[in-house]
This record gives structure tokens, C-alpha cells and sequence, in this order.
């Protein structure tokens, strides 16, 4: 297994998605459509990590682990509902959900996800 590091969709604060060791980890990511609901914002996070992973040759079928964040802990179910749309039943990862106060204060949700290539 090579050491080393690949760097993918690097801006001026960090790097989208980083492979290290046979792991991708995705950096947290929020919704471009702060308008929307927290589950058609969930929904838009999840398509994105569908790409991201597939840049690092990787999928959601390999998730390890997810940390998703929700400015409103009441807005969960709206989540959960995008969620359990989208994530591989027979491959779920460990998770967490927590309420936290957000970047801005229109972002509903954001997800961070670690899956194995």
C-alpha cells in the first residue's frame, strides 16, 4: 500500500475529497440551494458525494463512516428521508447526527463521509 497522499478539487482552504491508505475522505458538504428544504438540501449533498467518491474510484456502497450536522435537530426526519433514498441498504456506515450552528444561515445540513476505495 503506497503512502501516498492524492489531493483532489483543492481550493484555497482545503481539498474536496484527500485518499490516503486505501480511505477517501470527503471534506463536509453543504447544498449550492440554500432555498431549498433540509431534505432536497440533503438530497443535493448526496449527489454531490455520489461524485465526489466516484472521482476517488470509490462509492457509496463503501462508506465507513458519516458525521452529518443539521442547524435544526427537528429538521431530522426531513433528512432521514433523503438519507435512507440514497444510502446502499446492505452497506450502511457508522454515523452520527448532531445539531450545530452552521457556516451560513441558510445552510440546513451538511455531511461529511470516509468510505474504503
Amino acid at each position: 500500500m503506497s503512502n501516498a497522499i492524492k489531493r483532489h478539487l483543492s481550493g484555497p482552504i482545503h481539498s474536496r475529497v484527500v485518499e490516503h491508505g486505501g480511505v477517501v475522505y470527503c471534506a463536509g458538504i453543504t447544498a449550492d440551494n440554500r432555498a431549498a428544504s433540509c431534505q432536497e438540501q440533503t438530497e443535493e449533498i448526496l449527489k454531490k458525494i455520489d461524485g465526489f467518491l466516484a472521482l476517488a474510484g470509490t462509492s457509496k456502497a463503501r462508506l465507513l463512516a458519516t458525521t452529518i450536522w443539521l442547524a435544526n435537530i427537528d429538521e431530522k426526519e426531513q433528512m432521514d428521508v433523503a438519507w435512507k433514498a440514497w444510502v446502499d441498504p446492505d452497506n450502511k456506515p457508522a454515523r452520527a447526527c448532531v445539531e450545530s450552528r452552521l457556516g451560513t444561515p441558510d445552510t440546513r445540513v451538511e455531511i461529511m463521509v470516509t468510505a474504503a476505495k
